[in-house]
């Protein structure tokens, strides 16, 4: 199956980069391209993407907007962003995360991590793992400058290993290094994983580890910051 992707920036020469990186990849081709946010969400809600790979740093309506939009529409539940930024400086990644996007990469990634990225987030996964993703989600995601996404009460609902799991995923671990740790297997943490989801109203992964923050089920540690 072919990964349609939507790209999102104001710079026309890194659209035309990308576009000719991702449609050298058999398994994936580029839909349609937008200059800014406005023109993103109305190209989302023409060509439905799998996944719109989105700058945060537009004129007019920006990637943030953009990102809260598209991803609050129930006609484009299918599609996925995927956040391209500076990320060391950039704190409105924190709230594209809340708003639904399912990771971000920086601008200066090789094109195997792109590539990589596009189909991780195209398969309903994260990308939360790389440590400089850690420090920015510790050190900005547990301010609680927004509405929470879950009462703190809701955890009630999940198992004692829903939350276990849910904590090593907020932590930036894999599936795999979860199921190293917790001995079991990698199918099983996505269970569990994929249950959480399920109890806690969650759109994908990256609003898992959100709610875990600002439900207070994990705490930033003082050496992620």
């Amino acid at each position: 199956m072919t990964i349609r992707v939507l790209l999102a920036d104001d710079q026309a020469l890194l659209r035309a980069t990308f576009r000719i990186l991702i449609e050298s990849d058999p398994g994936m081709t580029v839909v349609a391209e937008a200059a800014d946010g406005q023109e993103a969400v109305d190209l989302s809600r023409e060509h439905r993407p799998d996944v719109v790979l989105m700058d945060i740093r537009m004129p007019g309506t920006d990637g943030l907007a953009a990102t809260t939009d598209i991803c609050s529409r129930l006609e484009l539940a299918a599609t996925r962003v995927l956040i391209l930024t500076t990320f060391e400086n950039d704190q409105n990644v924190a709230k594209a995360l809340r708003a639904g996007a399912s990771g971000f990469l920086g601008k200066d990634v090789g094109p195997d991590v792109l590539l990589t990225g596009i189909r991780t987030v195209a398969a309903g996964e994260s990308l939360l793992s790389p440590s400089a993703t850690r420090a920015l989600i510790t050190r900005f995601l547990s301010t609680p400058d927004e509405k929470p996404l879950a009462p703190p009460e809701g955890l009630s609902a999940l198992t004692d290993r829903e939350r276990e799991v849910m904590a090593l995923a907020a932590h930036g671990r894999s599936n795999t290094e979860i199921a190293e740790e917790l001995v079991v297997s990698p199918l099983t943490v996505r269970s569990h994983v994929q249950r959480a989801m399920t109890k806690l109203h969650c759109r994908d992964r990256a609003q898992l580890v959100v709610i875990a923050y600002q439900s207070g089920l994990v705490v930033p540690r003082p050496y992620d910051r």
